[in-house]
């Protein structure tokens, strides 16, 4: 498929039911090896992989001697804490033969949704993956309460790949794309090859899950295709349950693609752009030509601040003539901006008190 062997930016979400045998309660540990060998070969051609894995609560569950059924949720936040560690460790150990260094990430989908935590997730992803490490990425359902109500990763893969900006996400599943109703109920059900859009009709056709170890079904899955083509990323939804599931996919397993809209970058800085600003920085001639070669804003450069603002709230802009050069999300508050405006980003320790960004606005978080 041209949208996987193109991409630059893979995120990958694997279900429980994949990874844990439904029986036994073990990792299915020669299928996780054959997926660590296609993110092998992902970061061979260059492309970055993030991994979204559901899976700690099926093994932590197994270890306690919990039952398969729904369980009360402090069982399965004590299920989560001992799962983790062993899915973690399963992931480090797949992947260390192919000289691949793996770190685990656990959030919430508040850390998407608050745009101070939304920024610092931005900021960690981002550095993994540029010093080439695969992220292994999975809700902290040890103190989440909705996400495990919620149930599946769907959701949070979508946020992540909006939040990387992913060029493409991956939902290796149970079943093997979106159906115009579910197959294991309707013989007629038919399988869509391509969505270019999702449609009211498209909509009404998705239905509840079958898995007795994940609890998303479609309508989870269509609610991650909506988020992550609105942010210009393509969409798969496939089974996973084959050896080597990605390089499987690309040579031609049944699916479905749901078309993304657009350039992710493009989609986030419309995003950005289109924000209510909470303050101004006011920048000199030097600052203003290097945004216009693709930098970030550094403290150095910035003249004056305006305004009560936050971590994470969206600034304007102006060049040294005052005229509005874009805007862009603050890594700093109002009163953090003042006290390095001007300076050297090796004096903003020594001037606050503690470490910080090197950039007070990321050119990633930067509309201009």
């Amino acid at each position: 498929m041209a949208a996987l062997t193109s991409a630059k930016r893979i995120v990958v979400k694997i279900g429980s039911a994949l990874l844990v045998d439904r029986d036994s309660g073990e990792l299915r540990a020669g299928w996780l090896h054959s997926l660590a060998n296609d993110v092998a070969w992902l970061k061979s051609r260059g492309t970055d992989v993030v991994l979204v894995s559901s899976g700690s609560i099926a093994l932590g569950r197994g270890v306690l001697g919990l039952p398969r059924a729904d369980l009360p949720l402090e069982q399965s936040q004590a299920a989560a804490a001992v799962g983790q560690i062993r899915l973690a460790r399963a992931y480090e150990e797949a992947l260390a033969p192919h000289r691949i260094t793996t770190a685990q990430v656990l959030v919430t989908l508040e850390d998407s949704e608050n745009r101070r935590r939304y920024l610092n997730s931005r900021a960690t992803l981002e550095t993994l993956l540029a010093m080439g490490a695969v992220p292994i990425v999975n809700e902290n359902d040890t103190i989440a309460t909705d996400e495990i109500r919620y149930g599946d990763n769907d959701r949070l893969a979508a946020q992540v790949a909006v939040t990387v900006g992913a060029d493409c996400l991956i939902l290796l599943s149970d079943v093997d794309g979106f159906y115009s109703a579910n197959p294991a109920l309707n013989p007629d059900a038919k399988r869509f090859d391509r969505i270019d859009a999702i449609t009211p009709e498209i909509e009404a056709m998705a239905g509840d899950g079958v898995s007795g170890l994940s609890k998303g079904g479609m309508i989870t899955k269509l609610l991650a295709a909506k988020m992550a083509t609105a942010a210009g990323c393509a969409m798969a939804i496939t089974e996973g349950s084959p050896l080597n599931p990605l390089k499987t996919l690309q040579e031609g397993a049944p699916c479905t693609w749901f078309a993304g809209q657009g350039d992710p970058q493009a989609a986030r800085k419309h995003w950005i752009a289109a924000m209510k600003t909470r303050g101004v920085l006011t920048i000199d001639e030097g600052a203003a030509r290097a945004l216009m070669s693709g930098k970030s804003l550094l403290p150095a450069g910035v003249r004056h601040v305006e305004g009560d603002f936050g971590r994470g709230d969206p600034l304007a802009i102006l060049g040294p003539d005052g005229r509005k050069l874009g805007q862009g999300l603050s890594r700093y508050t109002a009163d953090e901006a003042r006290a390095i405006q001007g300076r050297q980003s090796q004096e903003i320790e020594a001037t606050l008190g503690y470490p910080g960004r090197a950039a007070l606005i990321h050119r990633d978080d930067m509309a201009l």
